[in-house]
């Protein structure tokens, strides 16, 4: 089992502690993004959809044009574009991108913010919306002739497309809720996590990997951290506690000192890997998790790169074959885990698959 790196940019700059740049489609700074993530190793790019931000196919092609083998992981909501249209859509950027794209469907967690794009479904309708989406989108990448679907959601009669996928797009899947493994057991190529405990993340694998053999199907895994680094263990936690002072001050200065808490059931989980302690196994932290009150990817792994290295193959041993980790500062971390972080975990990856080998 190999490892994959997993980056993320934004349409500018903007963090936890450091507020949003005045240019709301920041070309200079997607592409300085896009290469510094290139040139540090990642294979794929996460690029985010958000209800109130730049388009993510507009953010998502200029880092493409600008790179030339990075991998493009575009984040889609099912329920605004119709999926044999999607499909199309995808298709057509893959082909322009020159087979480097991959779809990383979210269902949605949140109702305020589907509501704002119109969306008034609940929380279980949207992800069985999303299973006919996803039914049909394969379908029309894969059907050799016109073919009718009727759902509760999407009905259409004689849909074909002229362009193809070849081969069918990766699809990487999020959503932690018992309808939404439901989902991924039957459509997902990558199952995707926020940073949780290890034992936590064993159990959710464990509950994935049960679905998907309900339909004769296995599954890879991806897991998302924000780390760390140091020369030293010390040097890397004063960082961190850093780090969290800034966050801190910048939600009192927006007036967000305690952010009311998300629904999903995702910020649930990452709410009980707070309750655990500020810091969790090795070196996983909590500090920002708990300051934004278990939303979004806020968990820390904290430590040299060998320290951090060491529990990011922790995971691996339990089946996470992908990581996503981005930084508190954006383009001079996705440097820095490029200079050691990443080659070092590769090279210990490779040596003990060796060693499996030479055992077996």
């Amino acid at each position: 089992m190999g490892v994959q790196f997993i980056g993320m940019i934004g349409h500018r700059k903007s963090t936890e502690i450091h507020p949003p740049g005045p240019d709301i489609f920041d070309k200079n700074h997607i592409v300085a993004m896009a290469q510094a993530h290139e040139a540090a190793g990642f294979d794929r790019v996460l690029i985010g959809q958000w209800s109130d931000q730049p388009d993510g196919f507009a953010v998502a092609a200029l880092a493409g044009f600008f790179t030339q083998k990075l991998g493009i992981l575009l984040a889609h909501r099912p329920g605004f574009v119709s999926p044999t249209l999607a499909a199309r859509k995808f298709a057509s950027f893959d082909r322009l991108l020159e087979g480097r794209l991959a779809v990383h469907v979210i269902s949605g967690g949140s109702d305020q913010e589907q509501r704002r794009d119109g969306d008034h479904l609940d929380h279980d309708q949207r992800y069985a919306r999303t299973d006919e989406f996803l039914d049909i989108v394969r379908r029309t990448w894969q059907s050799e002739a016109p073919f009718d679907y009727t759902g509760k959601h999407y009905q259409v009669a004689g849909a074909f497309s002229e362009i193809r996928p070849s081969p069918a797009l990766p699809l990487y899947f999020g959503g932690s809720s018992d309808a939404a493994l439901r989902v991924a057991g039957r459509h997902a190529d990558v199952y995707a996590l926020w940073g949780e405990s290890l034992a936590q993340a064993r159990d959710t694998i464990a509950r994935v990997r049960e679905q998907a053999a309900q339909h004769g199907r296995e599954i890879g895994f991806s897991m998302s951290f924000r780390p760390i680094l140091g020369e030293t263990e010390e040097a890397a936690w004063q960082r961190a506690e850093a780090i969290r002072e800034q966050a801190r001050a910048r939600l009192e200065a927006s007036g967000q000192v305690h952010p009311g808490k998300p629904g999903s059931v995702g910020a649930q989980r990452l709410r009980d890997t707070v309750a655990q302690g500020d810091r969790v196994d090795q070196c996983l932290w909590t500090g920002i998790a708990a300051l934004v009150g278990g939303g979004h990817n806020s968990t820390a792994l904290v430590g040299t790169p060998e320290q951090v290295s060491d529990a990011l193959l922790a995971y691996h041993e339990l089946g996470v074959e992908t990581f996503l980790i981005r930084g508190f500062d954006p383009l001079e971390d996705a440097i820095d885990y490029g200079r050691e972080l990443i080659p070092l975990v590769r090279r210990r990856v490779e040596e003990r698959h060796h060693l499996d080998a030479a055992i077996a």
